[in-house]
This record gives structure tokens, C-alpha cells and sequence, in this order.
């Protein structure tokens, strides 16, 4: 499946870090745990990883065992698996990931956390997914809204707490004005389920949310919601490292491209319904 996020349109502003990181990386033939890793996690055996597990489908709780599951806990599993290592799972708020990070509570960030340069002046990331700000519509408007621009003079809902409202603004500026359309009409809503139910109950002609949180709707719900068009904006989940520990995110990105060769990555991807999302290599601090 061709994704509709192509990867080459990230991969030219970090292509000198992606090349030092991954040029010794170890090819998918390779045995598992002959990557190089820091002394003190070799030596402990295990990498703690903090994780929220609120964002279906990357990390949540299977409502039928409350067992951890989704995109991230598979991908980060795999990864351990090629490092040689076990996980160990810290789960805690979105809001105390960072500062477990950097006061060494945790190794890493296995949250769908944007790899966003405002963040990188304490953070490192290694990138594995592409993501962004991803119209959506019930399905029965599927005719009539199908491109981007169709939803100039609309009126579209966004969570007014994430940034995808003012990104929808943003573009309906460039787009819709700037082209002599009526400007979309942004909503803003208490959230992600309170931007579901206004559409469904026909207070918004289409709603914006991130394109593999609109996937799990599509998944929980067949045949109920489609997309419209393309992101409005592009960005990178990336598993984030304090910066200053360039040793362990190189064995990341590593056992990541070894996973992505291997098809581990690939078999997550289609599981969770994340094919369009997919990148066809890792890279490290190149989102935008």
C-alpha cells in the first residue's frame, strides 16, 4: 500500500544524523541483542519506558483484559526483542513523561509523543510513524467532501485544547481565503469523544483529529467515517531520549530499521490500520 504520508518528504532535513545513526545499524539477519547498548542498561538487563495509555490505538488498556496493548507497546516489545533486553513498563500522565526523562525516572518515551523542535532542546527522538492534523467525515458525506479544499466554507470541529485547531485555521487561511473560498469555520470542542459525538450529531460537517486516532474510530465503528483529503500539516512520532543519551537512541533507531526490515514493523502497522502512516525507515530529530 502506497502511504500517504511519504517518507521522503522528511527524510532531506535529517539525512546527515539518519546516516551516522543507522549506517552500522544491524542488518534483519542479524541475532537479536548484538546491537550496542549503554553500559548500565546492558548490565541491568531491561529499559524502562514510560508510557500513558490513553491514546487508542498506540498505547490503552484492552477493555476485555485492562491489559496494556496498541501500536507502541507491540513496536517497543519488538525493539527490546532486537536489543537483547526485557521492558520494563512505567505508566504514568502524558504530562509527567519529560520530566521522568530527564530526572532519569525512565530510558525513554514509548508514548506517541510529536518529535517537535520546540521540544528538542532538552529531548532526541527517533522517528518511526508519520502523523499530522487528518480531516475526517462520516461516511455518508463521503461524496460530497473529498478533497481538502472542500472543506472550505464548512463547518469542521477540533479539540481546542490540542493543536489542531489553530493548524486548521492556519490552513483554511492559506488555503480557502487565499484562494478567494469561504474560510472553514473551526469549532472548538471539549475533545477527542466530544469532537466525535458533534459529528455524528450533524453539528459539524467534518472534524479534525490525528489520523491514527480517526483509524481506531474507523475500527471500532466499520463503515461509519471516512477521510477527507490529506493532513492539513505533517509531523513524526518519535521515541524520546534525554538528550545527552545519543548512545541509547542510536541502539534504538537500530533495532527500530532492524524491525522495520524484518516485517515486525509492518505487521503492527496493518493491525492497528496505521499502513498510511508508515515510514520506510527511522530517523532522528527531523520532525517539523
Amino acid at each position: 500500500m502506497t502511504a500517504h504520508f511519504p517518507a521522503g518528504r522528511f527524510l532531506s532535513v535529517a539525512a546527515a544524523a539518519v546516516a551516522f545513526a543507522l549506517a552500522a545499524a544491524t542488518p534483519a539477519s542479524a541475532q537479536q541483542g548484538s546491537i550496542a547498548l549503554p553500559a548500565a542498561l546492558k548490565s541491568a538487563g531491561h529499559i524502562v519506558v514510560g508510557i500513558e495509555t490513553t491514546y487508542p490505538p498506540m498505547a490503552f488498556k484492552d477493555p476485555k483484559t485492562n491489559e496494556r496493548a496498541g501500536f507502541n507497546v507491540e513496536l517497543v516489545n519488538a525493539i527490546a526483542k532486537e536489543l537483547g533486553v526485557t521492558v520494563k513498563w512505567e505508566e504514568m500522565s502524558f504530562e509527567q513523561l519529560m520530566t521522568s526523562l530527564t530526572t532519569g525516572r525512565i530510558d525513554m518515551i514509548g508514548t506517541a509523543i510529536s518529535d517537535l523542535p520546540s521540544r528538542r532542546d532538552k529531548l532526541t527522538f527517533v522517528d518511526y510513524l508519520a502523523t499530522g492534523a487528518q480531516p475526517f467525515a462520516l461516511a455518508a458525506k463521503a461524496g460530497e467532501l473529498k478533497s481538502n479544499l472542500d472543506l472550505c466554507g464548512r463547518t469542521v470541529g477540533a479539540p481546542r485544547t490540542t493543536s489542531y485547531m489553530p493548524v486548521t485555521a492556519a490552513w483554511s487561511e492559506k488555503n480557502c481565503i487565499g484562494a478567494g473560498k469561504p474560510a472553514i469555520m473551526v469549532n472548538g470542542t471539549a475533545g477527542a469523544t466530544a469532537t466525535r459525538l458533534e459529528l455524528k450529531q450533524g453539528r459539524l460537517d467534518a472534524a479534525v483529529l490525528g489520523p491514527e486516532y480517526v483509524a481506531y474510530l474507523m475500527a471500532d465503528e466499520p463503515n461509519t467515517y471516512a477521510f477527507v483529503g490529506e493532513p492539513l500539516n505533517k509531523t513524526l512520532f518519535g521515541f524520546a531520549f534525554e538528550k545527552k543519551n545519543a548512545e541509547l537512541r542510536d541502539a534504538v533507531a537500530k533495532a527500530t530499521a532492524a524491525v522495520m526490515k524484518n516485517g515486525g514493523y509492518q505487521q503492527a502497522l496493518k493491525k492497528f490500520g496505521l499502513e498510511r502512516q508508515s515510514l520506510s525507515e527511522p530517523t532522528i530529530d527531523a520532525g517539523q
